[in-house]
């Protein structure tokens, strides 16, 4: 298998920061590709000269390296563009303490917003209440504090709250894609 063809996981591409040199946390710029992709789509060569700049280099240290950018961001449009609604934000995942993971949503939803704000209010008058009012809950969940304690009650708060992040994603690529996926309208109402 191809590095092109493996799945791309928080850990990896933290791990090739480190290696350009980066102790950033990928999930700022995870949230701003998944934006970006729902928004407008971003060119492979674009995304790679965004997280180069991000990184702080010129261009990926290598060619493995510049395949698993780009494997990254295929993944990405792959799992918003699915009919399976499959997507997952690129997180910490449960190696990390609840407090890291918190910490790691805050940081992907920052991106995410950034991204959002800066399409300025056109692109928001055709959207949908559920989608504003989703975005709006992001704003919210990206306020709280994410020194969370470990608990089971805090991981159960935890996994909601990236649950509602991942619709939310997947409900501004829809409204922005109609037909893919094939999914229904968020506002219609269905008569029995």
């Amino acid at each position: 298998m191809s590095l092109i063809d493996e799945r791309q996981d928080f850990s990896t591409i933290a791990d090739l920061f480190l290696l350009h040199g980066s102790m950033q946390s990928p999930a700022f710029s995870d949230g701003r590709l998944c934006a970006r992709l729902a928004m407008h789509d971003i060119d492979p060569a674009v995304w790679l000269a965004e997280v180069c700049e991000v990184l702080g280099v010129e261009q990926p240290r290598d060619e493995p390296s510049a395949e698993r950018f780009l494997a990254w961001r295929r993944q990405t449009l792959e799992a918003l563009s699915g009919n399976e609604l499959g997507y997952e934000p690129l997180l910490p995942d449960e190696l990390f303490s609840l407090a890291e993971r918190a910490r790691g949503l805050k940081e992907w939803i920052q991106g995410f917003l950034e991204v959002v704000q800066d399409a300025g209010e056109e692109p928001r008058e055709r959207w949908s209440t559920a989608l504003r009012e989703a975005l709006e809950d992001l704003e919210g969940i990206a306020a709280m504090p994410a020194d969370l304690e470990e608990s089971a009650e805090n991981e159960n708060d935890l996994f909601a709250l990236v649950e509602h992040v991942r619709m939310a994603a997947m409900l501004l690529y829809t409204e922005q894609h109609p037909g893919k996926p094939q999914v229904e309208d968020a506002e219609s109402s269905t008569r029995h």
